[in-house]
């Protein structure tokens, strides 16, 4: 299937090279980027990880898109949409989500990433509603989700059922933007 590539101001939205996996495996191994997941990932889980986003996104023609900053920096990490693969009260659903280099932070890359992430949902794709979700303390996400128009439920936040109880990244909040409800930034 063709994906298709989108772009922003500052931005591409592509499929995923070869030359991409290098520097993702290495935001996959910094502490500060992988803060609120259960642990960072070597090289070779890293490439696991690529490879199944990959052919999501070429078998579906939508999933995790690689970013790019033309002229700046070739691959910066992914935003795009996923089909979580745990059952919780929301699923099934399709999920927004990002993951960026730390060097990349604080330049409002995520959020002009994720709002032509979702034109292309509401639009192109008819989706009727994006979820997004994070450990409760990741502060930085969930700005992003606040951004980008996203409401969140208080009793609508869950205990993530892939890690243990009595994990501190265990409890996540969900937020929710029904396509009724989304302006474009």
């Amino acid at each position: 299937m063709v994906v298709p590539i989108l772009t922003t101001a500052r931005l591409q939205l592509r499929s995923w090279r070869d030359a991409d996996l290098a520097p993702f495996a290495a935001l996959n191994a910094d502490p500060r980027v992988m803060q609120y997941f259960p642990k960072t990932l070597n090289r070779r889980e890293s490439d696991v990880v690529a490879d199944r986003v990959r052919s999501t996104l070429v078998g579906r023609g939508f999933g995790l898109w690689a970013v790019e900053v033309p002229g700046v920096a070739s691959f910066i990490g992914f935003v795009g949409l996923a089909e979580p693969a745990f059952r919780a009260s929301f699923t099934p659903c399709i999920e927004i989500g990002w993951r960026l280099a730390f060097d990349h932070w604080g330049r409002g890359y995520a959020s002009e990433a994720a709002a032509a992430v979702l034109e292309h949902a509401f639009g192109a794709l008819a989706l009727s509603e994006i979820v997004s979700f994070t450990a409760t303390s990741n502060q930085r996400s969930r700005r992003v989700m606040e951004r980008l128009g996203m409401r969140r439920l208080p009793s609508e936040d869950f205990d993530h059922p892939n890690l243990p109880e009595g994990d501190p990244l265990r409890r996540h909040v969900l937020y929710r933007l029904p396509r009724s409800n989304w302006t474009r930034l």
